[in-house]
């Protein structure tokens, strides 16, 4: 007979565990399905590690200016990359056990195995003990994402590397070609450039981190260039050899002009695909390029049944998948009549941060200029310098910029975008100010500390309406 749950969660992610753990304190009875490592992708191979060899990297790149601090240090500063992924590495395991403490902490049924839905509130978990048969009022579908090959030349973790192959590289790479700018093919150029490697980006359309201000894009693009990485915007990946020796690429760029160049590795980072395949899904849900469509509270049309995090559209980010994750089970505990009180949050994506972890780093939430203007929006647009602030100065930071845009009838904050030191901190800002419908009277009549990176949020509003202060 099958076990009977409240609720099961299909995945552990950051979506998967979150919403578990919000059942389980809702009183619901809860279980989770994981066929690999509780705290799925984001835990253990994407935003933690990647964060903790990114961290290293900074440490190296301060090391190297140490001179600008009036500091010295004795002998070569080398990069050690065996001891760096062991660390992150050690990151990863110990946030795994801290998921699988809250686990036990909210008393959540763990089955480790492979999950597949025989039916909108049941599936079956196959794992080396056997098949198990599992039973639930509601489902959750929490089964992330996975990175997109390249058709031609599929990731060999040789010289072929997706994310997690970049993650622990059997070897350094001395020259090496990233395919997409986007937040994961950056922030693995950067790692890699400041680690030593001669780095090439490419990216299809006209600037790099294409999602961001076109003003971002320039300033990073600038910044990037100046570390000493290669870009190569406009510009398509025509033909990929992969050899014992390395790589062999041809790159088309926007004048048409075929340029062959030699690399030893590469990095894939041209999207996601959603692992949806082979779950017993497809009967059940409405798909639309292999993702699952879901209404705003994460409910597909069969009863019982939702989804939440990297399976569904995008953004797909960990802390999108988390909101989801709160929403659908709260929704779920209503459905159930254990929700007294409750008014879940649907998402807005207009409200959504997002963050890439390069140096300098880059942070934004809401729309872009160009985008405010097309949705027909009148904007004032208010900018401010890391220059202009004396704690940027102060800690050798004076790279980068904060940029505010407001509808200039209302004065609603439409959105917020930054490059700089710590900028991934500062976006939450901005994110709570749009969660509260924060006007640029709020915003200039806040008192923000002193000395501070905050600061220039401050001014970069001021200057929106021609009244900042320190430029």
């Amino acid at each position: 007979m099958a076990e009977q749950y409240d609720v099961i969660v299909l995945g552990s992610g950051p979506g998967g565990y979150v919403a578990a753990i919000r059942c389980a304190q809702l009183g619901l009875k809860t279980a989770i399905v994981e066929r690999e490592l509780l705290g799925g992708i984001c835990l253990n191979w994407g935003c933690i590690p990647t964060k903790a060899l990114l961290r290293s990297a900074e440490i190296m790149h301060y090391a190297q200016h140490a001179k600008d601090y009036g500091l010295k240090i004795a002998g070569q500063i080398e990069a050690d990359l065996d001891a760096v992924v062991k660390r992150s590495r050690g990151v990863a395991r110990q946030l795994n056990q801290g998921v699988t403490h809250l686990m036990k902490k909210n008393k959540i049924a763990v089955h480790m195995g492979t999950g597949t839905l025989t039916g909108a509130t049941s599936l079956t978990v196959k794992s080396d003990k056997g098949e198990e048969q599992l039973s639930a009022k509601h489902i959750i579908v929490a089964t992330g994402a996975r990175a997109r090959d390249l058709p031609f030349a599929p990731a060999d973790g040789n010289r072929v590397w997706t994310y997690r192959h970049a993650m622990t590289p059997g070897e350094m790479p001395t020259k090496l070609l990233v395919i997409g700018s986007g937040a994961i093919g950056i922030e693995f150029a950067s790692f890699y450039n400041d680690m030593g490697a001669d780095v090439t980006v490419v990216e299809m359309l006209d600037r790099i981190v294409p999602v961001e201000d076109a003003d971002i894009s320039a300033a990073l693009e600038k910044s990037l260039t100046k570390q000493g990485i290669a870009i190569r915007t406009a510009t398509a990946l025509e033909e990929l050899k992969v050899s014992d020796a390395g790589i062999s690429a041809k790159l088309k760029g926007k004048d048409g002009k075929i340029e062959q160049g030699e690399y030893s590795h590469v990095i894939v980072a041209i999207g996601i695909v959603a692992n949806t395949e082979n779950i017993g899904v497809e009967k059940l849900a409405d798909m639309d390029r292999g993702f699952i469509q879901i209404d705003p509270y994460g409910r597909t049309r069969s009863k019982g049944l939702w989804a939440i995090g990297d399976c569904v559209p995008g953004p797909w980010l960990a802390h999108k998948a988390s909101h989801e994750g709160v929403t659908a089970a709260e929704s779920i505990a209503i459905e159930l009549g254990k929700g007294e009180g409750l008014h879940p949050h649907p998402l807005d994506r207009s409200a959504i941060p997002g963050c890439t972890y390069c140096h300098p780093q880059v942070a934004s939430v809401g729309l872009t200029e160009a985008k405010a203007k097309e949705a027909g929006h009148a904007v004032k647009v208010g900018n401010f310098p890391f220059i202009g602030n004396g704690k940027a100065i102060a800690l050798g930071e004076p790279e980068g910029f904060i940029k505010t845009v407001f509808d200039a009838k209302t004065g609603e904050l439409l959105g917020a975008h930054m490059i700089g030191a710590e900028v991934t901190e500062l976006i939450q800002g901005y994110t709570v100010g749009k969660v509260l419908e924060t006007t640029e009277a709020e915003l200039m009549g806040t008192i923000f500390p002193h000395p501070t990176l905050s600061e220039m949020m401050h001014e970069s509003v001021l200057s929106a309406y021609g009244k900042a202060l320190h430029i």
